[in-house]
Parts: structure tokens; sequence; C-alpha cells
């Protein structure tokens, strides 16, 4: 899928460490120069001297070297050329004769000669050699007003930062300007709220993953803010809130897009024409320019996935060398990048599955290299024995260093993110009923070690289900409008008094009385559950449930007095955390004992299985008597979490300790269960909502804030031209690609094999990266931004300037002038939309009516309502 890699040490074997192919061993240097003058080839033989150290000291090549190797020099011939690659301004030194280096004689149809590949060059950016590194200061003995040559090589070594850093200090520009003209919370800034919970360290929930929100938090702390702001959306700042600087350090991250553009861009191997439009296109997108100003997630993930694109390439084109430290350190930075951006936002995995499927074709390309196998078995005295020589050990180091970088130390980020999560939120907080009830035991400020230990008849209790994400039992006072239109039974994840229920007798025995003798629960016994606040009984029958059609219907029916046998629940026991095995458990406890409720009647068990009701219920997750027993299924497992009986004494359950991976996994389920819920309301209209087939052609933008004459206004739009132009390219690619190999199966050699390399590589990273973070919004349920499209953009952007470069900026049948002509029409379409288009994302001030000619598109609701 990904090609131009192959082992750096196999090349060794026969290239110089420089990539230089060595034919003798001997103290001479051969300085070829082949140049296409009349017909001839010129070699110049330089001075020779046999004991300089400037010289590479080559070992001699193996005995049975071709004579001709030493001789013949492979030349391009130009005419034959139909198309001109992107590295070449004269004869390609690359075309080389298959039949010259394959001949089976007619013996074996079936093994095909392989593609001639550069050993010193691959896929990506070409490698040049530097001067080796040294300092700017000159002695001052030898100090003069012209620049000496350890200057000159100095800025030689650092000329390629010139221009990105020229880019940086335009990003900086962009990012700042007016960052704090607004003083009112814009649009998702209402979601810091959960920084602030950081700096109160109470716990909270949210459908993400904690880096984003950490470093949110981190920024307010190093700002001087308090915490104490509640950032309701439209609201204005209060003087106690730093937002300017805020904004400002999380508009660092936007700031920093720009270079990594150009840098990606040079370590694709694009032309240099393309590199300053790949940075141009991040500068001047208006909508990465616009979200990056704010105090969002949106800034950091971007950030990130640029990131972790700019590591895969940096890796890619140290294949050459592997095992270097180069190598090791690419790697290593491309799974921390990984990890980075997924503990952002989820979404980050589709950027990881670019980077997964980049790592297999890679493995399996070193996996059918037959001089590199696996393993040999080799039988001895009946015994088997698994041999490995040098070759199988690098295919096994290459496998065990990808799975410990890329998927290993990524994991390892991303929970690592979580622990110092719930090592920030020591207290309790909104999000706790979320978690188990032994990790809200251990907040500070939760009343859980007050609960009395042993559950008995008359007790008050809230049920928690056990299953990842799984929340309190809950009724409320609306029925179902489907089913027996009884009274609804859900399961909800905050604390509200709804969610108590009281431990009563069966019918058929005596009703609870407070002067009896307590009596306690066990495994085995038959309740009754009443709902504290209505009085009516859990009950069951034989009606599907709305959602889980399988499954029988749960609701609250009757009341103290009146019910019937479909009221009534067993008691079974599944184990206890503290006590173990259900032998061990002679009375239910609170917060440890495993308990399943068995319908008395039906046999069906109570189940919470995260299904999400529709609007009429809440969206809160639905619960069902499932008639399976399945005995492994934590769906069917409650706890008691809360217990209020004052005929008790209080507990010990503060010395229960929850485990951290089992937290971990509870609170990403719970994550992935709420983000499913988010799922578009077809009773409601969202004015802001789009959907995935409105963003590539910029059908709809975004109002983030009121848009009355007084208020600044910003919308999230993108840059037009960037938008159509990417969007366009993705298309063109396809066509582009097809083409290309209709005429490779008619035998036509359009570029040569270098060129055909580099062709597909940057096409795959652009055109599969793009199609990994797009297609996924087509399936899914959710309710869908304009905002998700952004990381999305930036793969069609890499692929608008990889098409301009392969058809224009390096093609040798254009000319010099041609190809700046056609860069100032690029450039300067870029910089004068983005200029028209820039108040959008600065901010707009006064009526709206009065900015004429923002309306490019009758979809666009800049001047009018939805």
């Amino acid at each position: 899928m990904f090609s131009g890699r192959g082992d750096g040490k196999r090349k060794e074997e026969k290239w110089g460490s420089r990539g230089d192919r060595v034919p003798h061993r001997n103290s001479y240097t051969l300085h070829v120069a082949a140049r296409r003058m009349a017909g001839t080839v010129t070699v110049d033989f330089g001075p020779s001297d046999a004991n300089s150290d400037d010289f590479e000291q080559i070992s001699y090549p193996p005995a049975h070297w071709p004579a001709q190797n030493e001789e013949e020099i492979p030349l391009y011939a130009e005419e034959k050329a139909r198309r001109r690659g992107p590295k070449h301004t004269g004869p390609s030194p690359f075309h080389v004769d298959e039949r010259d280096l394959y001949d089976d004689e007619g013996k074996d149809i079936y093994n095909k000669p392989r593609a001639f590949r550069a050993p010193h060059q691959g896929s990506g950016r070409v490698r040049h050699h530097a001067p080796p590194p040294t300092t700017i200061v000159c002695p001052l003995s030898t100090y003069s007003p012209a620049l000496t040559l350890v200057q000159k090589e100095f800025l030689f070594q650092n000329l390629e930062h010139i221009t990105p850093i020229i880019y940086t200090l335009l990003s900086c520009w962009t990012r700042y300007h007016k960052i704090g003209h607004s003083n009112i919370v814009v649009w998702d800034e209402a979601h810091c709220k959960f920084g602030s919970q950081y700096l109160k360290r109470e716990f909270y929930f949210d459908v993400h993953p904690p880096l984003g929100k950490l470093i949110v938090g981190l920024v307010g702390l190093l700002s001087g803010y308090d915490g104490s702001f509640e950032f309701k959306s439209g609201s204005e700042y209060p003087a106690s809130v730093p937002y300017v600087s805020m904004r400002v350090m999380l508009a660092t991250f936007g700031v920093a897009m720009v270079p990594l553009g150009w840098y990606t861009a040079v370590e694709l191997g694009m032309s240099q024409w393309a590199c300053h439009l790949v940075a141009l296109m991040v500068l001047c997108d208006v909508g990465w320019l616009c979200i990056s100003r704010f105090i969002l997630l949106d800034s950091m993930l971007l950030f990130f996935t640029l990131l972790a694109v700019f590591c895969l390439t940096k890796f890619h084109n140290q294949q050459y060398q592997s095992f270097s430290f180069d190598w090791w350190a690419w790697l290593v930075f491309t799974g921390i990048s990984i990890g980075l951006v997924t503990s952002v936002k989820l979404i980050g995995l589709f950027v990881t599955a670019l980077i997964g499927l980049y790592t297999i074709e890679d493995l399996w390309e070193k996996f059918g290299d037959v001089k590199m196998p696996v393993v040999s078995v080799v039988p001895l005295n009946s015994i088997i024995y698994l041999q490995l020589n040098i070759g199988q050990r690098t295919q096994l180091k290459h496998w065990g260093a990808r799975i410990a970088c890329l998927i290993v130390l990524p994991i390892l980020v991303f929970m690592a993110s979580f622990k110092l999560h719930f090592l920030v939120l020591n207290r309790s907080g909104s999000g706790d009923s979320q978690m188990s009830s032994l990790f809200q035991a251990n907040l500070i400020g939760n009343d859980f070690s007050q609960n009395p230990l042993e559950i008995a008849i008359g007790s008050k209790v809230t049920l928690k289900n056990y299953g990842y994400g799984g929340g309190l039992l809950h009724s409320h006072v609306q029925m179902f409008p489907v089913g027996s239109n009884q009274q609804q039974v859900t399961c909800y994840h905050y604390k509200d008094e709804n969610n108590e229920w009281h431990i009563l007798p069966q019918w058929s025995e005596p009703a609870y009385d407070p002067k009896q003798p307590l009596r306690f629960v066990k495994h085995n016994d038959i309740i009754r559950l009443s709902h504290a606040p209505t009085t009516r009984n859990l009950h069951s029958h034989n009606i599907p449930a709305p959602v889980t059609k399988l499954q029988n219907e749960v609701s609250a029916y009757g009341n103290a007095t009146i019910g019937d046998v479909h009221d009534l629940w067993r008691v079974e026991v599944v184990d206890d955390i503290k006590r173990g095995r259900r032998e061990h458990v002679d009375k239910i406890h609170s917060l440890t004992t495993r308990l399943r409720f068995r319908h008395h009647v039906l046999g069906c068990y109570l189940r919470a299985a995260n299904s999400i009701l529709p609007q009429w219920g809440f969206k809160q997750v639905e619960v069902t008597c499932t008639p399976e027993n399945d005995p492994y299924d934590t769906h069917t497992y409650w706890n008691v979490e809360s217990h209020w009986n004052h005929r008790l004494p209080k507990g010990e359950t503060k010395y229960y300790k929850s485990p951290f991976l089992h937290d971990f996994w509870h609170l990403n389920v719970a994550m992935m269960t709420s983000n499913n819920a988010l799922i578009p309301d077809p009773d409601k209209d969202d004015i802001l909502a789009s959907k995935p087939f409105d963003w590539p052609f910029l059908h709809l933008g975004l109002r983030m804030c009121g848009w009355g004459d007084g208020q600044t206004k910003f919308y999230l739009m993108g840059h037009p031209l960037i938008w159509w132009g990417s969007a366009t390219s993705l298309f063109v690619s396809v066509i582009t690609l097809a083409i290309y190999l209709f005429r490779w199966q008619r035998k036509y050699a359009d570029m040569d094999p270098q060129e055909w390399d580099h062709f597909l590589y940057v096409g795959k990273v652009a055109g599969l990266g793009w199609a990994l973070h797009f297609v996924p919004f087509l399936i899914m349920g959710r309710v869908t931004y304009l905002h998700h499209y952004l990381p999305t953009l930036y793969f069609a952007v890499l692929m608008l300037a990889h098409l301009l470069d392969h058809f224009i900026f390096s093609a040798r049948r254009l000319s010099l002038r041609t190809k700046t002509i056609a860069f100032g029409i690029c450039a300067g379409s870029i910089l004068l939309t983005f200029w028209w288009f820039k108040g959008v994302a600065f901010g707009i001030d006064g009526a709206i009516s009065k900015h004429k000619g923002l309306l490019w598109r009758e979809s666009w609701n800049i001047y009018h309502s939805r």
C-alpha cells in the first residue's frame, strides 16, 4: 500500500553508507560526470591519496562481482520518457533495463522481476549531505566584518529553516491578532468548565478523553484563573478570568500547525513550490484560523494530528537506515503522537488507523522478503528446534519495534492521561455516578463511607449497574408511549432522588414494620423494590421492551397497597469483591456485593445494556428483563451504592479500593456510550448541525455566537478556494490513478519506478488519510458539525498540493516562467480570498448587512437564518 521502503542493512551490503555504489576497494576516488553532450560520456579520475583520511574506506566486494558493473554507467534515455518526475532536471540515473537485472531464461513465468529502486532514495524526501555541524562563533583573532567560512557553513546548514520561521511569524500574527476583541464565551468555550474542574479538583464526566481538558486546566492555572467561572455560552467574561492569556496559549497550537505543514510537505518530497502552497493553505484557511483563536480542544486536536503525520513521514525517510538512532527516535515520536492525539479526542483513532495501514504494508513487504525469513524449523532427534539467523532476527526486531512503539507506547500514553485525570480529580463532583461505586467511595467529600454495611428489609438504596458504562436504576413520573403505557424505568447516570428504592417484603408476607427485629437480605430472598418518590413497584411482564424487542419491558406499577406477583424479584448473589465467592457471602453488603435480580414469575434477569431510549425517554439507558441466563453478563450485575437505614451502624467501606484498569475501562465505555447517544433529534431542528456531505464543498457554515448588531460575530467556515480546490483534487487523484494504471497495462511508461513510487506514496498518505477521517462520519449516527471536518481537510490540502506539484511544479516540459506564473496565481488567489474573508475569523462588528460580498453560496446563513 505504502511503498518505497526497505531494510537499510541489506542495502548497505551493496551500497556505501551514503548510498553510493562502490565497485572497487582501493585508495582511488572515482568521480563520474555523465553529461549528454554530443552523445559522449566523460569520466574524470581525480587525484588519489592512499593515506588521506578524507576518503571513505570501503571493503572489497565479493570475488564474483560482475565485471560489467565496473564499467557500465546506467543512463536514462530522455526521449523515451512520457512524463517528467519531480526530482530530476536532467537524465534520470534510475532507469535500468530490467532484463539486465533478472533473466530466468523462460524457466519461471510466475517469478516476475521487481521494479528497480534507487537505494539511496526513498519515496519521500531526498537526502542531502550537509557539511558537519559547526558554530557561528568565530575567534576574535580572525574576526572580520565579512562572513567567515564557519558562519557561511552554519547559514548553509540552516538555510532551509528560514522559510518556515517566516511562516511561523505570519502564523503568530493571524492567530493572535485581535484575539481578545470579544469578551464573551464563544460557542464551545462553554466546555471550558471542565478545565475549571481540575482547578477545583472535582470529578466530572465528559465524552472526550481528558488530555485536552487537562491542558485547558493547566493553561488556566498558568494564567492565574481560580476555576470559579461557569463558562455559560454567551455570558461575558468577568475581570477575574484571564481569558485573553488563555486564548493566546491555546492559539499557540494553531500557530505550530503552519511549520508542521511546511516540514511535512518537505518530508513528503514535494517541490519548494508545493511546500509553499501547503504552508500558505494551512496559514490562510479561515476555518483553521477561527477554531484556533478560542479556548477549545480543536486546536490541540489539529496540532497533534499534523504532528502524527509529520512524525510518520520523518520515520518513513529513515527506513534506509533501520535501527539507527534517528530511526528509533522517529518511531518513538510517532507512537507518542498517536497517544497524544487520541488522548485529546477519540477522533484521533482515524490518524492512528492511517499509521496502522502504513505499518501493516511495511511489515508485509518485509515478511515477503526472501532475504529476511521469519523462522526456520529444523527437526533433530524427533525434537523441533527454531533456528534463527541474522535475517530472521532482523525480521523479528522489526515486528517487535512496531509493536512496542506503535501499539504499547500509544496505549501507555493514553492510559497515563487517565491516570493523571484520576489523580487530580480526587474530590466528589458532578460526574461521580458515571463511575463504579468503589471508585466514588474513595473521593473526598463522598458519603459512601457513612453507609451502613449490611442490607436489610426496609432499607432505602440506590442500585448501580455493574456493567461498563452502567448507570443507576431510575424511574420518573412519565409513562411509556408504547408497550404497557406504565411508568418508565430507566438507568440514569447522575445523582437524583428518582434513583432511590425501598427494599420491601413480598406481597404474601406481612408489611414491613420498623419495630420488628431487623431482617437482613440474603441469597435467594424474594423482595419487592418500591420507587421511593412515587411508591410504584419495579415490575416486568410479557411485553416487548421499547428498543430491545427480544427482551421484556420493565416498568413501575401499582403502589404501596396495589400490586401483583409480577412485582417480585429473587436476589441472587454473584460474589463479593472483598469476601470472594458466593459461598463466603452470608449477608449482602453495600458497594462490594454483586447481585442479580431474577423475576419471580418470568425467570428473566434485570438488565441495562447501554441501549438508548428515544427523546421521550430523555435518551436515558433502557432497562429490560432478559430471558437469557448468562452468568457472565455484567450488564445483569448490580450493587447497592447508596444505603440509608437509621437502625444500622455506619460501615467501613472507605478502606475498599477500586483497581485503576477497571476504572479506566469503565470510564471509556461510559464515554463511548454517551457519545453514541448524541444522535440527531428528528423532532428538533439543530440549525448548527450539518451532514458529512455538506463539508467538502462548504455547503454550510456555523454561527459561533449571537448575531445581533451589537455583538462581535464569528462565522466558522473554510477558505472557499482551499476547500473547493482540495475537494476537487480528491476526484482528480482517483481519475489520474486510473488513467496511469490503464496506460501501464498498455505498456506505456509514464514515469520511471522512482517517480511512480513517490507518486503512490504521497497519494496514499493524503487519499487514505482523507478517507479514514471522512468515511466514518457517513456511518455513525451521532450529530455532526462543521468542525468535525477540520482534521479531514488537512489530507485534502496535501492531495491538492501533491497534484499541483505532479502536473505543474515538477513537470520538465513546463518552463520556469510558466511554473512561476502558476504559483503566483495559486498563492495570490489564496491570499486575496483570505483577506476578503478574514473578518469571519477576526470578528465582524456592527450590522452584518453592512459587510457585503460574503455570500458566495446561497446556502450560507451569514446574512439570513437557515
